[in-house]
């Protein structure tokens, strides 16, 4: 609305505003009131009442400003509180997004309906658009970026910059232009399940923080292509360290390092996370190592939140040949106690410097698990472990943190699920701050016939999981060539 116009006289001249009236002007006033006699008599009353009379005004209008905004926030803070408890029950971080949009370039506001999670959409949507926005699964530190942002961070995606090749892509290592350096998932656009492993990572990252988990920075929804921007562990992963060609030896104590810091991150998504978080993958390739060597459990493509049973019946088979429970390959569910067979697989790895599988033998061979059974019962009963560690270190060990870790591997690969600890419960004997003996009562052969690798077996079916093995080794051998830097 513009300014009124200056009032014009009849002669077409301008008229300027009438003066401010004088006394002899002014309609006389009604009878003044007590409190205007006072005033009025009072020295100079006249002009302390006007102050006085103005204080008032003020602190009227101070008082009512302050009325209204204390309800305008009390309201929002109702209307917040409305929103998560009508989200999907998750309280850690933002709430999630119903799906993917077709191009996202910009940040789009949330509609203030109640939105279903982000993986029920994705799996329940048949029409691939139009989507809502992923921003509002990030939290504000999580970026989006362009296809071009990103093929200029790492190059145009060349080979001088590719970290490793997996199932669903490639991951290639970036440079932002603030100079930071980030690793680049980018999922292969004829993957089906491309849309599905985005959605299980952004939803389930963007509310995982611990510093022995990879963090999101980021992510791209450019057309077809689909890409998730993490923070850059420089220092390569464990695979690469223990099993990699030409590569030092790794000493006693970083293997220890590494067992439990990698063990504190899968306790987090076990207990802390709300849900519970089955992670599907733990093995030694998706364990990341920083400069000091800290570990950082990383790629959540195939984690799942646990339901409250703690199960998940999976279609296909999930996870890597040689980390997979017998558990799992008899009745096709996942649990939690899955990944702490395959925790315990890796505890293995560190120990004895071999591979879960030796690919030169059959799919149902000698698997490193099955070889280190009867090995870990004879040393956890006379205490000597030289047949079990790994010859590169010479005797280089701790005795007693050897004693705890290998606890802690049989406990893990027992045939019983029920028998397998809790991440936790790891944690605190890798810490020495708990007795061996509630893990050693599990695991002796008078206490406990699941670990025995015999009877243990024969409470499956030997002929489905030798079907089974043989079909995840195909599936993995089909499906990817993973490399975990350079040789």
């Amino acid at each position: 609305m513009s300014a009124p116009e200056p009032s014009q006289q009849s002669n077409g001249g301008y008229s300027p505003p009438p003066p401010p009236p004088t006394e002899s002007t002014l309609t006389p006033s009604p009878t003044p009131s007590p409190t205007d006699e006072y005033w009025r008599r009072t020295p100079n009353g006249s002009y302390y009442g006007r102050i006085l009379f103005n204080v008032v005004i003020v602190m009227g209008v101070l008082i009512v400003t302050v009325a209204v905004g204390f309800c305008v926030t009390r309201r929002r803070k109702k209307r917040r509180r409305g929103d998560n408890k009508g989200s999907d029950g998750l309280t850690q971080g933002a709430e999630a997004p119903p799906g993917f949009a077709s191009n996202i370039q910009q940040f789009q506001a949330p509609s203030p309906r109640p939105h279903p999670s982000l993986m029920q959409s994705i799996l329940d949507s048949e029409e691939p658009s139009p989507r809502p926005c992923l921003d509002y699964a990030l939290r504000p530190s999580q970026i989006s970026f362009s296809y071009e942002e990103l093929s200029m961070a790492s190059d145009q995606f060349s080979d001088a910059n590719l970290l490793g090749e997996g199932g669903f892509g490639f991951v290639h290592k970036g440079v932002l232009p603030n100079g930071k350096e980030v690793a680049i998932k980018h999922l292969k656009s004829e993957s089906v399940q491309g849309d599905r492993e985005l959605g299980a990572e952004v939803e389930i990252i963007s509310r995982v923080h611990h510093k022995n988990l990879v963090s999101l920075v980021g992510y791209c929804v450019a057309g077809a292509q689909r890409m998730l921007v993490y923070e850059f562990i420089p220092n390569f992963t464990l695979n690469f360290h223990l099993h990699g060609k030409a590569r030092p030896v790794m000493n006693w104590p970083t293997r220890m390092k590494i067992a439990l810091g990698s063990a504190k991150g899968l306790a987090y998504l076990h207990e802390d996370c709300h849900p519970k978080i089955i992670h599907r993958d733990i093995k030694a390739a998706n364990i990341l190592l920083d400069d000091n060597f800290d570990a950082k459990v990383a790629d959540f493509g195939l984690a799942k939140f646990s339901a409250d049973t703690d199960t998940h019946i999976s279609t296909r088979v999930m996870g890597t040949f040689g980390y997979l429970a017998p558990d799992y390959a008899a009745s096709g569910k996942l649990t939690i106690k899955s990944d702490v067979f395959s925790f315990g697989v890796v505890l293995l790895e560190l120990i004895t410097g071999r591979q879960p599988h030796d690919k030169t033998q059959s799919f149902h061979g000698d698997s490193m698990v099955e070889w280190a059974r009867p090995l870990l019962m004879r040393a956890l009963e006379n205490g000597n472990f030289d047949a079990l560690v790994d010859p590169r270190l010479h005797n280089g060990y701790n005795s007693s943190e050897m004693s705890r870790m290998a606890t802690c591997a049989a406990a893990c690969v027992s045939h019983s699920a029920r028998q397998r600890p809790r991440m936790s419960v790891i944690v605190r004997v890798l810490e020495g701050n708990l007795s061996l003996d509630d893990l050693n009562e599990g695991i002796k052969p008078e206490h406990s016939r699941a670990f025995g690798s015999d009877q243990g077996r024969s409470q499956y079916n030997q002929a489905d999981m030798n079907k089974f093995w043989k079909m995840a080794l195909e599936s993995q051998e089909q499906s990817t060539s993973e490399s975990s830097g350079p040789a």
